[in-house]
């Protein structure tokens, strides 16, 4: 068959880069590759024509595929937990601190990239390196939000916590419902929905006396 007529996506060979580049390089391909295949269905054939490199240049950089999964889990899970940082510390007002948050999940969901289904919908969840990393971006995100609950209620660590990892549950699930099935609402409409729905609840825990 002629290979003329089938676009592979693969990038021309070219000279030698910098390590660090090559890596990067690397990286974006096999993300290519495993959003659009998930992992069980690519290959490191696929990840290194589609890098336009050989496949011993690969493996000089990742030993395997898994080894090559993680180091994309753990780039994504790095920038979710950063992006809700930085929307916790964008303000002191805890209302718009919702809608920050919200609104940064709205923004890692909705990335071109896709790199979002590495974390929220992986299909290696069996293995325990990529459950622990999946469950970091909750355990993080939900950490740093239960502290400004806390802060805020004055209810105890526990369901400060509770609280904390139901809104991160909100936010990812219904980015996702958004991405798929809301056709006919933009990205910000929907993230601003989410957190009106978000912040109704959460400011029903003033803090009083008694807490």
């Amino acid at each position: 068959m002629s290979t003329e007529s089938v676009d592979t996506g693969a990038r021309p060979r070219g000279g030698r880069l910098p390590r660090q580049e090559r890596r990067a390089q690397l990286l974006d391909s096999a993300l290519e590759v495993f959003v659009a295949q998930g992992y069980h269905s690519a290959a490191m054939d696929d990840i290194a024509e589609r890098a336009g490199v050989s496949k011993p240049v690969l493996y000089q950089h990742f030993p395997g595929k898994l080894e090559l999964y993680l180091a994309l889990l753990d780039a994504s899970a790095d920038n979710v937990i950063a992006q809700c940082k930085a929307a916790l510390d964008s303000t002191q007002d805890n209302k718009q601190r919702v809608e920050a948050t919200m609104a940064a999940f709205y923004e890692y969901v909705g990335g071109d990239s896709g790199a979002f289904r590495l974390v929220f919908e992986s299909d290696l969840t069996n293995e325990p390196a990529v459950r622990e990393r999946v469950d970091r971006v909750t355990s993080e995100c939900a950490a740093m939000i239960a502290d400004v609950i806390h802060d805020d209620t004055g209810l105890p660590d526990v369901p400060s916590r509770l609280l904390a990892v139901s809104l991160v549950g909100m936010a990812q699930v219904s980015a996702r419902f958004w991405l798929t099935d809301a056709a006919g609402i933009s990205k910000s409409d929907a993230a601003s929905l989410v957190a009106g729905l978000a912040w109704r609840g959460i400011r029903g825990y003033p803090l009083t006396d008694d807490h």
